[in-house]
């Protein structure tokens, strides 16, 4: 399968055409980018780690029931996937408190949360991917009508549930990440973007180390180091 005309190009991925009109290829970035693309680096096979540890995990959720579109992986930075309809909301999963949790609502820093917090965020970074509740999506149309609110709710915990135990096994914390979904060409809504530490954040069990993409936004260093960490432990290494 080859690449044809560019689509789309985002912060961590372009988008191309293939002959197949329901197929597209991803080619994933080094490109890094934090707080709404205000900071912005480059770091050399950064693409590369999170598009194989992105492949991993679609083939694990897929293994337990999780329609996504993932296909294969072609090579080091190329995905081949199903071509989807994107909803424009973004789906926050929450463990352990930190980051903007943390900030907007003055819990400690590390808290566990009594429950998984599922929470929306509007795509749009003009506006800063403002948060929503399920009125707001409803007024925007980014949805059709509420079961599709309350199946990306569902569908978030579900893939929460499989992953959350998975990395403890080896080792790390599933702390909060980022999930998108769109509509393959049946309708159906489908997982789509990446799994990545670019989305994810993960902290060592055992030395609190941020195994993610913080390790960027809060001047670390250190991140290639880090996620290769994270793919050789999904890989058993």
């Amino acid at each position: 399968m080859e690449k044809r005309e560019l689509l789309y190009e985002g912060k961590a991925k372009r988008l191309f055409l293939t002959d197949d009109a329901n197929l597209v290829i991803s080619e994933f970035k080094d490109d890094l980018t934090a707080f709404n693309g205000e900071k912005k680096s480059s770091e050399a096979g950064k693409g590369a780690l999170n598009n194989k540890i992105s492949t991993e995990l679609f083939k694990l959720l897929d293994s337990k029931g999780v329609q996504t579109h993932f296909v294969e992986m072609l090579d080091d930075n190329h995905m081949l996937h199903k071509k989807a309809d994107v909803i424009l909301i973004e789906v926050i999963v929450r463990n352990i408190a930190t980051g903007s949790l943390t900030r907007n609502l003055g819990i400690k820093d590390g808290t566990i949360l009594p429950f998984t917090l599922v929470e929306f965020d509007y795509k749009d970074d003009d506006l800063g991917d403002p948060k929503l509740n399920d009125q707001h999506a409803l007024i925007l149309g980014l949805v059709e009508h509420q079961d599709e609110l309350d199946k990306l709710r569902r569908v978030a915990r579900q893939i929460n549930a499989i992953l959350k135990p998975y990395f403890q096994n080896i080792g790390l914390n599933l702390v909060d990440f980022k999930l998108e979904f769109g509509k393959d060409s049946n309708g159906n809504i489908i997982l789509i973007d990446e799994i990545s530490p670019d989305n994810c954040r993960f902290w060592d069990i055992e030395s609190g180390e941020k195994m993610d993409k913080d390790r960027f936004r809060q001047g670390l260093g250190g991140l290639k180091v880090a996620y290769e960490e994270v793919l050789n432990r999904i890989l058993g290494k």
